[in-house]
């Protein structure tokens, strides 16, 4: 231990001007030995945190973070660090909670606390709040992090979230019960035509393998079944004993065909130990056979639809002629991007991106097309929105797709909103959005039950 400490102190008197610069900010107590040792080792630990927090070992970070503050409760960047964890792990209120210890901890001011308050304050749907931070924070940081963070952007959301909130309330939004939502994310659900079965996606502890992702730190995805329960006129238990579709890495249904005989997923093994690995994440499609059990998912043998990058989420016309999925093989230059491919004959063609109307520079994903393949739905966090992921509808006019709509505060959330379906002769449509939970939030599945309702178009 001794040992430890000598070069713990000897690594304090090299900490750089920039460090020695922020302490200088810092509210301290008066030094003694063992506040020196105590402030030295937080240096460190808060040092181990930031390797991790690049790395996106956001958990293992936030354990250094709290080992840093634990013995340096008077380090605002410990307090701060610990904040950002917090909403990278997507628990808003326990970021806000730290970044305001932070505030208190500092006699300057800092920009990139502010900026945390701010998008803190945004996720939690305190407009006002999210707004004063975030100029503040423009107005402190350096045009370069002004970009970076999308102050305008932000700003703009704001403006948009403000605007639509006011607006009458059309349909009914209820929260799935706990047979279906969980304490852990839960998302995607995909219900049958007649709307007496669902399946979904969850990471729970029981995950097929129980694998944890080494990235997020969370377990595996795994597919979960749940009936209709006319009794109780709700969703029953669900399980993901459901034969061979899940395997022990990660699984993710996002279609069934109309006869429910067979559904077509995302599968990613290349991270589990197992003897048939994909390359990446895959589209894969899955039978059932004739005992009534689902069969081993096989990736579909088409090198336009499944490539070394992330490909998945697909959505299929009820003839089952064309495909819509996302995929990030052109990252370069505009991140994840919804793409096409049509069958001819038996065979899949070569897939094609959707045009600039559709995709952005920024972020598409989970697609999903209408039965007659007039209409598709998506989330994007690069066009118009409240915050986060929002969801828009196009319409497909004589192959050219009409400027994206935003559905509005019905259906979209100043958080991220993900896997919209919808489902017209059962008047619903299902999204996963974040609920937020006292500080915690997690993904959940909402249903919302639609009456009548006419499509925004394009004009």
């Amino acid at each position: 231990m001794k040992l430890i400490y000598t070069l713990l102190f000897s690594s304090f008197i090299f900490i750089s001007h920039a460090e020695t610069a922020e302490l200088n900010c810092e509210v301290l107590p008066p030094d003694s030995t063992s506040s020196i040792i105590d402030r030295t080792t937080s240096l460190y630990f808060l040092e181990e945190g930031k390797k991790e927090f690049s790395r996106g070992k956001t958990r293992d970070a936030l354990r250094r973070f709290r080992e840093a503050y634990v013995r340096d409760q008077y380090s605002s960047k410990a307090a701060y660090w610990i904040g950002e964890s917090h909403y990278k792990m997507d628990n808003f209120g326990y970021a806000l909670k730290y970044a305001r210890i932070a505030e208190g901890l500092t006699s300057g001011v800092d920009g990139d606390l502010l900026y945390l308050m701010g998008k803190s304050y945004h996720r939690q749907n305190n407009i006002d709040s999210a707004a004063m931070n975030y100029v503040k924070a423009q107005g402190l940081l350096s045009n370069a992090k002004n970009k970076v963070y999308n102050i305008d952007g932000l700003l703009d959301e704001l403006k948009f979230a403000d605007s639509v909130s006011k607006l009458e309330s059309l349909f009914e939004r209820n929260l799935l019960n706990d047979k279906v939502n969980s304490g852990y994310d839960d998302y995607n659900m995909v219900i049958s035509n007649d709307g007496k079965e669902a399946f979904f996606v969850s990471r729970r502890p029981d995950t097929k393998g129980g694998n944890v992702n080494p990235d997020d730190q969370r377990y595996f995805e795994d597919i979960y079944y749940s009936k209709w329960n006319d009794t109780t006129n709700n969703w029953g238990n669900s399980t993901n004993d459901l034969g061979r579709l899940n395997t022990e890495g990660f699984d993710a249904i996002s279609h069934i065909v109309a006869d429910g005989s067979e559904v077509y997923l995302t599968v990613n093994t290349s991270v589990a130990d197992v003897r048939n690995q994909t390359r990446s994440s895959d589209i894969c499609v899955a039978k059932k056979s004739k005992e009534d059990r689902w069969n081993s998912p096989r990736a579909i043998q088409n090198k336009s639809i499944n490539t070394s990058f992330f490909d998945g989420a697909p959505t299929l016309t009820q003839d089952g002629n064309t495909m819509y999925f996302m995929s990030d093989r052109d990252g370069e230059r505009s991140q994840s991007d919804i793409y096409v491919v049509y069958k001819v004959g038996r065979d899949w063609g070569t897939a094609q991106k959707l045009p600039m109307t559709v995709n952005t520079k920024n972020n598409e994903t989970t697609p999903f097309i209408t039965p007659d393949g007039r209409f598709l739905f998506f989330s994007s966090e690069g066009h118009k929105g409240m915050g986060g992921y929002d969801i828009y509808v196009t319409e497909n006019k004589g192959n050219e797709w009409t400027k994206p709509i935003n559905l509005g505060a019905d259906f979209n959330t100043v958080n991220d909103d993900l896997f919209f379906k919808y489902y017209e002769q059962l008047k619903k449509a299902v999204v996963s959005t974040y609920r937020i939970q006292g500080d915690k939030s997690s993904l959940d599945i909402y249903e919302i039950i639609i009456e009548n309702w006419r499509i925004p178009t394009s004009k």
